[in-house]
């Protein structure tokens, strides 16, 4: 067997630019993600409170992205839409490199939200069509792992911007961004997939996606899954700094942990669950996550020499869990589209991810206020239930009956 067989590794001849483009762009935005709403507060002065406000209004105003790419992805063709994807955000974070005004700044990351949106809902779709026969999930796993390599990249430069101090780390990494989102649309418009013509060989309209009853579960149950992914960096920041009492440096560790194993995990559980129905995965997925986060609320109930390894277990799980969806949930839905329309279906699906990072914030947020394990149990309760709807779903609908679904 080959070694790249042995790994889980699709054919990548012809398609290195792709990789490389989602490796910078991941590497840009884990630069300058974590650093946004502080560059807004110290950089522009902008108070934090307010300056959260304004992002969470621009991701609303993006909430509709998902829906629009799905109408014209099939005849735009995904790569089109992940390249004007790209220089829309190189646009935007130039714009905030040179911006300081409230209302200059907003429309910058509007640009900047529509545009991540844009990219979520046409990506998956850009994968399957340069992916060779059979090599769908592959795909979708090594791209992940790409993305999940660039982003620990930035992250360790974020840190070590930070420690300079003054503007000056701000400014850089807006700046980094908005250089790599230009250098991954230039490499992806060196890409030519032949979306048009698998599109167009079938004929026919397709499908009425609002009248698939049984995508629109599967939506729901992996928007609680979902939700449990956006938690580690929503939720367990605030846990560990609020609630526990732990050297406050372990976050970051317990992040950066996490990213390598999305980095390198990725395509060795799809080389090891490629023979088993993704339906299973999901569920698997989800129940680890429940796990996790039982073993996160249990943290303010044990001694404080147990919790540093009931924190390292529970990330573990988490670790588990995720890159067990993350490597599953796409080829999931890209599997279950029809031939015709594919690219709306792959775009809605991306409506998951959109409502999750909406409600995270505030669904954490207020149940930490009341209790500080609340959050916790009840992402348990809601991850289980988007495994029992997985579960059921795959019993009792005719797609997902197939030994591979």
């Amino acid at each position: 067997m080959p070694a790249a067989a042995s790994l889980g590794l699709p054919n990548v001849r012809g398609r290195i630019p792709l990789l490389a483009g989602l490796a910078i762009d991941s590497f840009g935005g884990g630069c300058a993600g974590p650093l946004v709403l502080l560059f807004f507060n110290k950089v522009a002065g902008i108070p934090l409170g307010t300056a959260g406000v304004m992002l969470t209004v621009a991701t609303l105003f993006s909430i509709a992205a998902p829906a629009v790419v799905g109408q014209v992805i099939d005849r735009v063709g995904p790569r089109n839409l992940v390249v004007a994807a790209q220089f829309a955000q190189g646009l935007a974070f130039t714009g905030f490199f040179f911006g300081r005004s409230m209302w200059l700044l907003f429309l910058c990351a509007l640009v900047t939200t529509t545009g991540q949106r844009v990219f979520w809902s046409a990506i998956f779709s850009l994968l399957a069509d340069v992916a060779d026969e059979g090599e769908r999930d592959r795909w979708f796993g090594l791209g992940g792992m790409m993305q999940a390599g660039g982003f620990a990249l930035g992250a360790l430069v974020a840190g070590w911007l930070l420690a300079i101090g003054g503007d000056a780390p701000f400014l850089i990494a807006m700046a980094l961004n908005a250089v790599t989102f230009y250098l991954a649309g230039l490499l992806l418009l060196r890409l030519h997939p032949s979306h048009h013509q698998r599109t167009y060989q079938d004929s026919g309209p397709a499908p009425l996606l609002r009248k698939d009853k049984t995508f629109l579960a599967l939506i729901g149950a992996n928007t609680l899954l979902a939700l449990c992914t956006m938690m580690l960096g929503v939720g367990v920041p605030v846990y560990v700094a609020e609630a526990l009492t732990v050297p406050k440096w372990l976050i970051g560790v317990l992040i950066a942990a996490t990213s390598v194993v999305l980095a390198t995990g990725q395509t060795l559980v799809v080389r090891h669950t490629e023979r088993r129905r993704r339906t299973n995965v999901m569920v698997v997925a989800g129940i680890t996550y429940a796990v996790w986060a039982l073993l996160m609320a249990l943290q303010v109930h044990i001694a404080a020499g147990w919790v540093v390894p009931v924190l390292v277990l529970a990330t573990a799980c988490y670790a588990f869990a995720d890159v067990l969806h993350a490597a599953t949930n796409n080829a999931l839905s890209a599997a279950i589209s029809p031939t015709v329309g594919r690219g709306k279906y792959l775009s809605y699906w991306q409506y998951s991810f959109t409502f999750s990072s909406v409600l995270a914030p505030a669904f954490f947020a207020q149940l930490f206020e009341v209790h500080h394990e609340l959050p916790w149990v009840a992402l348990a309760a809601l991850a289980l239930i988007a495994s029992l709807t997985i579960y059921v779903l795959a019993r009792v609908a005719p797609r997902l009956s197939s030994e591979r679904i």
